[in-house]
C-alpha cells in the first residue's frame, strides 16, 4: 500500500483518487478550494459520473480515501503526488498551466524526502521538464522522480475506464520511478492490462495524439454525412461498411452536431499551438477544428430550413449535455444552437435528464422542463442534440400529439425514419436518406 496525494479534486482527480483507493492505497484528495473539500467530507460529489459516488463512499468508509485542503501537509505526508488540476485553453490556444505551476511550486516548497511526482493533467509536451525545473529552482538538491501518466477517461464511463483501461502509459526517466508506478497499478498489472513504459515526452504526446485522432474521425464522418445529404447516400450505411474494415473500426464514426466536452476541443487547440511553436504545423487537425465549428452552426441552418421563419416560434431542445451519461455542457453543440435560436427570437423550451443546472449557468433565461413531454408541448419544432436513451425510446405518436407542429430535427440520427414518415412528421437528420 502506498501513501498517495491527489492535488486537484475535479473530474480526473476524484475518479483517480477513488480508483487508486479501490486498488488498496491510502489516498488523500486535496484542493485549495475549502468549500469543495467541505462538500466532499460531507459526502457531496460535485460532479456527475456513473458509479463515482458509491465508489467514493465505499472507500471513505473503509478508511482508504480522505479529503484535505492542507496541500502543504499532504505533500509532506505522501510518497507519490498526482497533479490533476485543470489546464483550460488559454487565449492563444495553448494550455493555461497556471494551476500546474502553483502546484509545482507548492511541491518544491514542501519536499521532505524522496517522492514520485506524477502528472495526470493533460499538459503540452515539455511540461514535465518545466515542472522539474520549477522544483529544482526552489530546492536544488531535491530528491524526486517525475512521471507522466496521462488519463484516458471517457465522461460517462470513467470508472470503468479507470478500473479496466485499454492501457496505462507511464513516462519516466528512471527505473526506480517506473517500479513505484508499477506498484501503484499492480492491480491492473495482475489483470494483464498493458502497461506501456515510455519517456516523459512520449507519454505527454500520446494523450494529445490519441484525442486528436478520435476527434479527426468525428469531423471526417460529419463531412461525409454532409456530402451524403447532397448526393442521396445514407451515412449510416456508409459508416457501417467503413467500420467493418479492421483498419478503420466503427468507433467514432457516428455523425452528429459536432463534438464537445472538456477534452477534444481544448486538446486539439493545444496540439495545434504546440505544432506552431515547434515549427511543425498540423493542418489536418486545424481543418478538423474548423469542420467541428461549422457543423454546430449547420444544425441551426437545418432547423431554419424546416421552419422558414424562426422569430416568435417555440422550439424544444432535447439534450443539453455534450454526450449522454454526463452533466458536462462544456463546448456542447447545445450552447451554439441555443445561442443562435435566442438571437433569432425563438422561445426555447429545454430538457436534459441531468445537465439542466449546469446549462442554466450559461442560459438562465430560457424555459426549462422536467420531462421531454413538458418541453415539446405546443412547440413549433423539436431538435434532439444528445442521444439519451429516453429520447431513443420516445413514443413518436405522443410526441406528435403534444407538439403544435410536427417538425423535428434529429441531429443524432436516433429516430426511426419510417415511423416519422408514417406519422407525417416534417423532419431532417444528419446524412441519412429519406425512406423509399
Amino acid at each position: 500500500m502506498r501513501r498517495i496525494t491527489i492535488i486537484g479534486t475535479g473530474y480526473v482527480g476524484l475518479v483517480s483518487g477513488a480508483g487508486l483507493s479501490e486498488f488498496g492505497h491510502h489516498v488523500i484528495c486535496s484542493d485549495v478550494d475549502k468549500n469543495k473539500i467541505k462538500e466532499l467530507k460531507s459526502g457531496q460529489i460535485p460532479i456527475y459520473e456513473r458509479g463515482l459516488e458509491s465508489l467514493v463512499k465505499q472507500n471513505v468508509a473503509k478508511g482508504r480515501l480522505h479529503f484535505s485542503w492542507d496541500v502543504h501537509k499532504v505533500i509532506q505526508d505522501s510518497e507519490i503526488i498526482f497533479i490533476t488540476v485543470g489546464t483550460p485553453q488559454g487565449n492563444n490556444g495553448e494550455s493555461d498551466l497556471g494551476a500546474v505551476e502553483s502546484v509545482a511550486k507548492a511541491i518544491g516548497e514542501n519536499l521532505n524526502g524522496y517522492k514520485v511526482i506524477c502528472t495526470k493533467s493533460t499538459v503540452p509536451v515539455g511540461t514535465g521538464k518545466w515542472i522539474e525545473d520549477i522544483i529544482r529552482t526552489i530546492q536544488p538538491n531535491a530528491d524526486f522522480d517525475y512521471v507522466s501518466n496521462p488519463e484516458f477517461l471517457r465522461e460517462g464511463a470513467a470508472i470503468k475506464d479507470f478500473m479496466h483501461p485499454d492501457r496505462v502509459v507511464i513516462g519516466t526517466r528512471t527505473s526506480k520511478a517506473l517500479e513505484v508506478m508499477r506498484e501503484v497499478y499492480r492491480a491492473l498489472y495482475i489483470n494483464e492490462t498493458p502497461i506501456l513504459s515510455t519517456s516523459v515526452e512520449t507519454a505527454e504526446m500520446v494523450k494529445y495524439a490519441s484525442n486528436a485522432f478520435l476527434a479527426l474521425k468525428i469531423s471526417y464522418i460529419n463531412e461525409i454525412a454532409n456530402l451524403c445529404e447532397m448526393v442521396g447516400a445514407d451515412v449510416h450505411e456508409v459508416a457501417r461498411a467503413m467500420g467493418l474494415d479492421g483498419r478503420i473500426s466503427p468507433k467514432f464514426l457516428h455523425p452528429g452536431p459536432g463534438f464537445g466536452g472538456s477534452c477534444f476541443p481544448k486538446d486539439m487547440h493545444a496540439l495545434v499551438a504546440t505544432g506552431l511553436k515547434n515549427n511543425s504545423p498540423l493542418p489536418t487537425i486545424e481543418a478538423a477544428i474548423k469542420t467541428n465549428v461549422s457543423q454546430k452552426t449547420r444544425m441551426v441552418g437545418k432547423l431554419k430550413r424546416l421552419i422558414n421563419d424562426l422569430n416568435g416560434k417555440t422550439v424544444a431542445v432535447l439534450g443539453l449535455a455534450f454526450k449522454p451519461q454526463t452533466d458536462d455542457v462544456r463546448e456542447a453543440a447545445s450552447k451554439v444552437v441555443v445561442s443562435e435560436l435566442v438571437k433569432s427570437g425563438v422561445i426555447v423550451h429545454a430538457y436534459d435528464p441531468i445537465a439542466i443546472e449546469n446549462f442554466k449557468n450559461h442560459f438562465p433565461d430560457i424555459n426549462y422542463f422536467g420531462s421531454w413531454q413538458g418541453a415539446v408541448k405546443d412547440a413549433d419544432a423539436c431538435i434532439i442534440l444528445t442521444e439519451w436513451n429516453e429520447f431513443r425510446g420516445m413514443d413518436l405518436g405522443e410526441l406528435k400529439t403534444l407538439m403544435k407542429v410536427p417538425i423535428i430535427l434529429d441531429t443524432k440520427n436516433i429516430l426511426n425514419i419510417q415511423e416519422l414518415e408514417s406519422l407525417d412528421f416534417t423532419y431532417d437528420n444528419v446524412g441519412r436518406r429519406k425512406s423509399e
